[in-house]
């Protein structure tokens, strides 16, 4: 029997998304202005849903949880990718491999879980208006996102162990910027097919159950919508879900793309570019969608951005006076 070696490599290189000086410059200040907006437009959103009493409902509280883990599996890359830009050796320790991992895992099936739980919640406002506020009460809400973060953790753990219980012991050179699951099975040295397996069991039940809530929600939302007899309570009901919808079809149609194919069709230079997508791209565009395309999160941001204004000229004229 393979006796298996977890100290044989004990740190890997990222090999990156190019190896060109000039377009090294160029993706580091491009992907810098993204990562600026991913934390402005994150932060500014959880900081703008905290500070307004009005945004204080269920679907809010879900929006904040949302820009929380767009925030952090962002940061769990982009940083170190940042970094590897301008770095002539791209190294990246074994153990911090297995944490940018865990972390990455953690955030993107924790958000995979929220996003049924924010669909569940435009069912109970739009199909249940009426007992809405009584049947996601706080506690609700809570015991909703501390199960999608349980349930984000345990298949982090189950990831990771599964992925780093591999011999790593011929190259060290990680086709990739980040430390993905495929990349490390194809350079491990190791039978991958249980790892393999537990990748594929693991994204499908979640693939699975959450796109069936989500399919279930919104045909039971869509179904009332039509009911509906005026053309303005249809528009008006359909906004209230278009953003979360947007949101539901660019994360779930990347991720589909990535983790659901046969292996057989991988090829590394395509999944680091949609990789970019669902690492950089869908965290900057969350806080967009659901900013541009949500009236009251317009007049909260108008309304704060008034007042503090409206603060500092009152503190201007009390230090004239």
């Amino acid at each position: 029997m393979e006796k298996e070696n977890h100290t044989m490599v004990t740190e890997f290189i990222l090999s990156g998304l190019t190896d060109g000086p000039q377009m090294k410059a160029l993706c580091f200040a491009v992907f810098l202005a993204m990562y600026l907006v991913i934390l402005v437009g994150n932060l500014g959103m959880i900081v703008l849903i905290k500070v307004n009493p009005q945004l204080h409902t269920p679907m809010y509280f879900f929006l904040s949880h949302l820009s929380f883990l767009d925030l952090s599996y962002a940061s769990a890359i982009t940083p170190k990718m940042l970094v590897n830009f301008l770095a002539e050796k791209k190294h990246i320790s074994y153990l911090g491999c297995a944490a940018q991992m865990f972390f990455f895992v953690l955030s993107g099936s924790t958000e995979c879980l929220l996003l049924a739980m924010m669909a569940y919640d435009r069912y109970m406002a739009i199909c249940n208006p009426l007992l809405y506020m009584g049947l996601m009460s706080p506690r609700v809400c809570a015991q909703l996102v501390a199960s999608s973060y349980l349930v984000g953790f345990v298949n982090a753990m189950i990831q990771t162990i599964s992925t780093f219980r591999l011999s790593f012991c011929s190259s060290n050179v990680i086709n990739h910027f980040f430390c993905d699951i495929p990349p490390l099975l194809v350079l491990s040295c190791s039978n991958t097919h249980v790892s393999a397996m537990v990748l594929s069991i693991c994204a499908m039940f979640l693939g699975i159950f959450t796109s069936v809530e989500i399919l279930v929600s919104y045909s039971f939302i869509v179904s009332t919508i039509l009911k509906i007899r005026s053309g303005e309570g249809k528009l008006k009901a359909f906004s209230t879900c278009a953003s979360h919808l947007m949101a539901v079809t660019i994360f779930y149609g990347t991720t589909v793309f990535m983790y659901l194919r046969p292996s057989s069709s991988y090829s590394m230079d395509q999944e680091k570019w949609a990789s970019v997508f669902y690492t950089v791209v869908i965290p900057m565009l969350n806080p967009l969608i659901y900013s541009l395309r949500n009236k009251e999160v317009k007049v909260a941001l108008r309304r704060t951005t008034v007042e503090d204004t409206f603060l500092k000229e009152v503190k201007i004229c009390k230090r004239c006076c």
